[in-house]
């Protein structure tokens, strides 16, 4: 048995500043869970926490279904792959590989059946005799996976172990441990505050904010069903675009137009609302054909900007409004608009992009006809942040 559990952990640093809040977490024997947050929300911490790297100010941490907060990280028979592939480099792929078998004083034929097995697993076997001065990026990051490999610990706990890495290499080494993990089955926590590489990598994703767990699910349940603001703008590339709405008998008032909450799960709630809508709920009327009249809104949006992917197609637009305030969405908020590079919209309007079809003829400065899908809004309490679905 390789399950972790956490069970209100906290860490209080001498400054008194909390890192990390009383964390609840249990993750199941073989489970890939992924740790997910802006910088600074503590995910790196309660790592180390889990590895022995960090003392635990209250609560307990349980491997395997023993408390392990009185041992030492070498006792607690985990394998931690870093940032920093931290590689030895006057010795070969093997010698680092098998390094740490070595010092427990493991048989030398034991050690290179390991190694062997793994260098097999990770493609490594060509370069067992190379330094790492003559690998790759993404085959050193593999060597260093690969001395965690060959201890067969009960769990790998990784810290943002493909952050040094180029994009497009990213995006391989991404799918080789998510393969990994699966043929290995060992019980896996892995950090990142990149939230593409979590919701594609995962079988459960933890969601934490200024060191306070936010919501745990899959990443289908995170996506659908957000529970506050912050995971709702957090989760998703674009992230969720915000406008302010007001409910008043089952009607909802936006800045795009008026629709009919009935199948929205609210009940019995009127007053102001922060509504949220997904960039890819939005579509080119002139490319979405009768689907417009079955449910939605359509309705026109000065276009201020166009970004095409190829696959997909980004439009900026603006909405009159004041925009939201909302002390969990100010962050994110700040992060989007700067990696958008859409500019500053003027005083009193609100910024919204929509992934749109590419064949749409949408065009910069152009008065477009937009229909958005009002059976995918999202509704929070303008107050909490909490979500007002099946409230």
């Amino acid at each position: 048995m390789s399950e972790i559990v956490l069970e209100g952990v906290t860490k209080t640093f001498a400054d008194g500043f909390e890192a990390v809040k009383d964390l609840d977490l249990d993750i199941s024997d073989g489970e890939f869970m992924i740790l997910v947050g802006p910088s600074g929300c503590g995910k790196s911490t309660a790592l180390r926490m889990i590895a022995g790297l960090e003392d635990i100010s209250r609560g307990e941490v349980k491997i395997g279904g023993e408390t392990v907060n009185d041992r030492s990280p070498k006792d607690r028979d985990i394998a931690m792959v870093f940032q920093n592939y931290a590689l030895y480099p006057h010795m070969t792929v093997r010698e680092n590989m098998g390094f740490a078998l070595k010092l427990a004083g493991t048989d030398k034929g034991e050690i290179d059946k390991k190694v062997e097995e793994a260098a097999r697993t990770l493609d490594l076997e060509q370069h067992l005799d190379r330094r790492p001065a003559n690998l790759s990026g993404g085959q050193r990051q593999r060597v260093a996976m690969g001395r965690a490999i060959v201890r067969d610990p009960k769990a790998f706990l990784m810290d943002e172990p493909l952050s040094n890495l180029d994009a497009k290499l990213r995006v391989q080494m991404r799918t080789e441990v998510a393969k990994l993990q699966s043929k290995l089955e060992t019980t896996t926590v892995y950090v990142t505050h990149d939230q593409t590489e979590a919701m594609t990598l995962g079988d459960r994703v933890a969601v934490m904010r200024a060191g306070v767990l936010q919501q745990v699910g899959t990443p289908a349940e995170l996506y659908d069903n957000p529970k506050n603001l912050f995971v709702a703008g957090f989760i998703g590339s674009p992230a969720m675009n915000f406008m302010p709405g007001e409910l008043n008998g089952g009607k909802l008032k936006l800045p795009i137009g008026e629709v009919d909450v009935g199948d929205l799960g609210v009940q019995g709630h009127d007053g102001q609302v922060i509504v949220g809508i997904r960039p890819e709920n939005f579509e080119d009327v002139e490319v979405i054909g009768d689907l417009k009249e079955e449910r939605g809104v359509t309705f026109e949006a000065e276009i201020d900007l166009v970004e095409s992917l190829g696959s997909d197609l980004y439009a900026y637009f603006h909405i009159e409004s004041e925009g939201v305030q909302s002390d969990q969405l100010a962050d994110i908020v700040e992060e989007s608009l700067e990696e958008t590079g859409a500019g500053e919209i003027r005083e009193g309007h609100e910024q919204i992009v929509a992934r749109l079809d590419p064949t749409s003829k949408v065009k910069r400065r152009d008065t477009a006809q937009l229909w958005a899908d009002t059976s995918k809004l999202h509704l929070f309490d303008p107050e909490s942040g909490d979500s007002l679905k099946g409230k």
